[in-house]
């Protein structure tokens, strides 16, 4: 029986930041270290972005040897793409993660073994930086739960399955300011599924479109409902963006359309980004950012403090708010660098004349303290959990101003 092994989607990180003709030989020589590592009837195919393909060929019948050339060929590729690139006089650093399938006499089509490497790689990736996985039969179990998973998600919209939960948020004297939108799927066989789980799924099988589409409409659709109850109508709406759906061409346009349609005030909604998504084409994110405030829609920025954090984009985007990590507002009665980041984002907001917002309040201890440093809008459990809307419409008459 003949094996060939498989190294899939070696993902060499390269900064965009670079421009592309140093992007491009960064790419180049990572293609030669890789061509290095490989006989001369052997394949190296970059099949997009930083991530390659690398196929073994005529490894033996034997399962062991054939497994342990498949590893020295990868440890040997890892260790080479760990090594400094230098551009035009400037070392840049590297790293990889590597995904690993053995495939002998099974058939099985170049699809499916694409998809089983990906998912090898994935779980290198979640090891850390220069690492490899192989493909094996507990990723099988989690691939084939992920597809099942996929199909019933496409069915959602159509079952009804999904809804919007609301959790409160609250300003300065205590009282309702508005809510954020959050997703929620009860599936008739698995029962109520995690937004951490299902939202990273749609954005991999590219379901986010439809999935952030209907987000947005429904919430618009709510918010208009809003417009016409007295001790709401001036509540404000967040909903959660994804980068993958704000990286739409059209996303902007989707925006408009789904306030069109349903007739909600714009001034009435908030979109929260992430700064994930402001490491791309910063120009392009300032442009749907200044093309959705000319119409009055407010701009968050969620879990500041977690990712990319950058002055640059605070001082470039026009943004409204930015919002304190839950981790940050957890641990900042306890841990001295918690407090510390928790005001710094404060005083940096308020700076810059952004209302700075506080996730993930549990206790009045973290409320005063918030207080204290001069954050003066919350939203966490020590208010409400996320709720049904017609539950947040009876706690917004409780609470209303």
């Amino acid at each position: 029986m003949q094996w060939t092994g498989k190294l899939s989607n070696c993902a060499a990180k390269h900064n965009d930041a670079f421009g592309h003709q140093q992007g491009d030989q960064f790419l180049i020589e990572v293609s030669q270290r890789l061509l290095s590592c490989v006989r001369a009837d052997e394949t190296v195919a970059r099949i997009g972005g930083d991530e390659f393909v690398v196929l073994l060929r005529n490894l033996g019948s034997d399962h062991a040897l054939s497994g342990a050339r498949v590893l020295a060929a990868v440890q040997r590729i890892l260790s080479l793409l760990s090594s400094p690139i230098e551009l035009q006089g400037t070392a840049h650093d590297s790293s990889a993660s590597a995904g690993v399938i053995l495939i002998g006499d099974r058939q099985a089509s170049a699809e499916v073994l694409l998809q089983n490497a990906d998912l090898a790689m994935y779980q290198a990736k979640a090891q850390g930086k220069d690492t490899y996985r192989f493909f094996d039969a507990q990723m099988q179990a989690s691939l084939d739960e992920r597809l099942l998973m996929a199909n019933e998600l496409r069915q959602a919209i159509q079952g009804n399955q999904l809804n919007l939960h609301f959790q409160p948020q609250i300003d300065a004297n205590l009282k309702v300011s508005g809510a954020e939108a959050l997703l929620r799927w009860k599936n008739p066989t698995y029962g109520n599924i995690s937004p951490g789980l299902f939202v990273p799924l749609a954005e991999r099988i590219g379901f986010i479109k439809q999935l952030g589409g209907w987000v947005l409409e429904q919430s618009c659709i709510e918010l208009s409902r809003w417009s016409q109850v007295e001790h709401m109508r001036e509540l404000k709406l967040a909903v959660n963006i994804s980068p993958m759906q704000f990286q739409q061409p059209d996303f902007t346009e989707t925006v408009l359309s789904a306030l069109k349609a349903s007739g909600a005030p714009p001034e009435r909604l908030k979109l929260e980004l992430t700064e994930s998504m402001l490491v791309n084409d910063l120009t392009d994110v300032n442009r749907k950012i200044a093309a959705l405030k000319d119409i009055g829609i407010a701009v968050s920025l969620d879990d500041f403090g977690t990712g990319y954090s950058s002055l640059n984009y605070l001082k470039r985007l026009s943004l409204d708010q930015l919002k304190i990590d839950q981790s940050f507002v957890r641990d900042m009665l306890t841990d001295a660098h918690g407090a510390a980041i928790a005001r710094t984002i404060v005083t940096l907001g308020h700076s810059l004349g952004l209302e700075v917002i506080a996730e993930g309040v549990e206790t009045l201890g973290q409320q005063e303290f918030l207080q204290d440093i001069g954050c003066l809008a919350f939203q966490g459990y020590l208010y409400s959990r996320p709720i049904p809307a017609h539950d947040f419409e009876s706690f917004a008459r409780l609470h209303m101003h």
